[in-house]
């Protein structure tokens, strides 16, 4: 029987609201932050000499998380799609001039990681999820909904996962005036450009803005 083919606002619109799924599930976790550690500060108190992500991985069978404590030297906390959960803070040894962050947290996979990121050093064009949220939070971007800065596609990307957000912002861009959406791409604007002009403050190789 034949069938009319799928229009590209119509297959657009399942890949959006696939995307749009995973950034609810970032929402729903920043709007519940305690039961997200609940059960997993439980297991905590049952399991002595274990590490926290092992006691939670073996309790009943639920997946690895990280027990992020927010204190007022957290400067982001947060998850994604992916089950990739982490906490950001400044290190001991940052300066003005060399913006030092240590994300530390569980990855996609349940591994337990601690990495230091140096924001000059961050390329919005072939960048981590956690670089980005480094970056987003030093630089102290508005947030849509007071959530994320950062494309819907981040929701997706496992710990190494690297890609080109700049390129990730235009498609969304793109995406939101397809379905009319004018106020979120103009906010997917303002975030881009406050990333182009870190990239053209640092000379970042490839950092001219697309006219």
């Amino acid at each position: 029987r034949f069938s009319r083919p799928a229009s590209k606002k119509e297959n657009f619109t399942g890949r959006f609201w696939r995307g749009w799924s995973s950034y609810r599930a970032q929402i729903a976790h920043k709007l519940q932050p305690d039961k997200a550690w609940q059960g997993a500060g439980k297991a905590q108190q049952n399991t002595e000499g274990k590490s926290f992500a092992a006691q939670v991985n073996n309790a009943a069978g639920t997946p690895k998380v990280y027990n992020i404590f927010t204190d007022e030297d957290m400067i982001w906390t947060g998850k994604n799609g992916t089950g990739l959960s982490y906490c950001l803070k400044y290190a001991e040894d940052s300066t003005e001039d060399d913006p030092t962050i240590i994300a530390k947290g569980v990855d996609e996979n349940g591994d337990e990681f601690e990495k230091t990121i140096h924001i000059n050093e961050v390329n919005p064009k072939s960048a981590t999820v956690v670089e980005m949220r480094a970056l987003e939070a030093h630089m102290g971007i508005k947030k849509l909904g007071g959530f994320t800065s950062l494309p819907m596609e981040d929701g997706t990307m496992g710990l190494n996962d690297r890609k080109d957000f700049m390129d990730m912002f235009q498609k969304q861009i793109g995406d939101m005036k397809l379905l009319l959406r004018k106020k979120t791409a103009a906010y997917n604007q303002y975030s881009m450009q406050a990333y182009w002009d870190f990239m053209n403050k640092k000379q970042i190789p490839s950092a001219s803005y697309p006219r």
